[in-house]
């Protein structure tokens, strides 16, 4: 088994669930491979983009995939193991089903206009900790990428935050409400998940079957 994790929208390999999550790979001695979805420009982000990044990733000789995916990782977790029958577990963290709709009326509908005429916005980015510009691009593609797209019966589990504030529990519900092969454990807890990090641990080694 292969296992791959997904950090979330304006992150990197450098988050803080990535590096807890990474060394407690290393000290089961499982390899996890943590790939860096800005992929050197993050102004041409797509949805789309870290979908072909992530299945290069994926070894040739049809070794089975695990994917942990966190926010926006998680979304793009979801649809890989749709396209992708290689993946045959995700662990999904904070899934952002329904990124659009949760995040474009907090830009407000004057800023998306703007964003949408001059093609960029400045988007703060939690792994550069700096603004950086993003690609209208991005909205275009995400806009394709929807829940209920999402039929392949694939072994999954989500850990969502009960007070989180980015990504409604609700999004996560709904999506497990109607699919019997997805089981969504409620934590007491935000979107960054942070002090919740051991339960999540216990609960990714029991799903995942770890050492």
């Amino acid at each position: 088994m292969d296992y791959i994790y997904l950090h979330g929208f304006a992150s990197s390999p450098k988050s803080a669930k990535a590096r807890d999550i990474g060394d407690r790979f290393t000290q089961i001695q499982t390899r996890l491979k943590i790939p860096d979805l800005n992929a050197g420009d993050f102004s041409q982000l797509t949805i789309t983009r870290q979908l072909a990044q992530v299945a290069a990733e994926f070894s040739n000789d049809s070794t089975p995939v695990t994917i942990i995916g966190s926010s926006l990782g998680g979304l793009t977790a979801a649809h890989l193991g749709q396209q992708n029958l290689q993946v045959q577990r995700l662990v999904l963290l904070a899934p952002a089903f329904g990124f659009l709709c949760h995040w474009l009326p907090k830009l407000g509908d004057k800023e998306v206009q703007r964003w949408q005429q001059e093609k960029y916005i400045m988007v703060y980015h939690y792994g550069e900790q700096r603004s950086l510009s993003l690609n209208y691009n991005f909205v275009i593609d995400a806009a394709q990428y929807q829940e209920k797209f999402l039929q392949r019966p694939i072994s999954t589990l989500i850990l969502h935050g009960k007070k989180d504030e980015v990504i409604p529990i609700e999004a996560s519900r709904d999506l497990a409400r109607s699919r019997p092969w997805v089981k969504l454990v409620e934590l007491d807890s935000d979107h960054a998940l942070g002090n919740v990090m051991e339960e999540i641990w216990q609960a990714i080694r029991l799903f995942c079957q770890l050492p």
